[in-house]
Order: structure tokens, then C-alpha cells, then sequence
């Protein structure tokens, strides 16, 4: 019996280097996976990387009004905060996803 312990421990400390390596990957692609958000009926558009960073912001010309610069203002960070929002989430859900898989094993560990 000794040795199906040790063997499950070996397994847990496997499967936990491979995690390991997969949330360094993930953190790696990070800058490379972007999402965007809209508003003002997609007058402005953000995009968030997986760092949190605003990497674009593209405005329509019809929002850009020099006598309405408050408006456009409120767009962007409208537009800026559902951005990070999003890229932050996408970011939670990668390893929500690596830590569902490394709490099946351990609830085969013997206790």
C-alpha cells in the first residue's frame, strides 16, 4: 500500500509541474491575446492585452466633436474600463481552467 501513495504523491508532484509550466505559458502569451470593447454604439473601440495594458483605441469621426471633447471622454473610459474588464477575465478563466485540473488530483491524495 506504501508504494500506491508514493505513487500518487509522484503523480500530484508531476501534474503540478506541468501546471507550473502551463500558467507560465499563459503569462508568457499574455501581451499577445488582446480583446476589445465598444461603446457608444461602437463609436469607440479599446483593446486590452492579457497584462491589463490599453494596446488601441480607434474613435469614429462622428464622435469626435471639438465642442464636445467631456462625451468623447466619458466614451473612451466607458469603452477603456469594459476593455480591461474583459482582458482580465479572459486572463482569470485560463487559470481557473489549470487550477480545476490540479484540485481533481488532490482529492484522490489519501488522507
Amino acid at each position: 500500500m506504501p508504494n500506491d501513495d508514493a505513487s500518487d504523491y509522484s503523480d500530484l508532484i508531476q501534474q503540478a509541474e506541468s501546471i507550473k509550466v502551463k500558467i507560465q505559458g499563459i503569462l508568457q502569451d499574455a501581451p499577445n491575446k488582446v480583446v476589445t470593447a465598444s461603446a457608444g454604439g461602437g463609436a469607440v473601440h479599446v483593446s486590452a492585452n492579457g497584462l491589463n495594458q490599453i494596446v488601441a483605441i480607434k474613435l469614429d469621426r462622428q464622435v469626435v466633436n471639438p465642442d464636445d471633447i467631456e462625451m468623447l471622454t466619458d466614451l473612451i473610459i466607458a469603452a477603456s474600463n469594459q476593455a480591461l474588464a474583459d482582458a482580465q477575465a479572459m486572463i482569470n478563466e485560463e487559470m481557473a481552467q489549470l487550477s480545476k485540473r490540479m484540485t481533481e488530483p488532490v482529492a484522490k491524495l489519501p488522507r
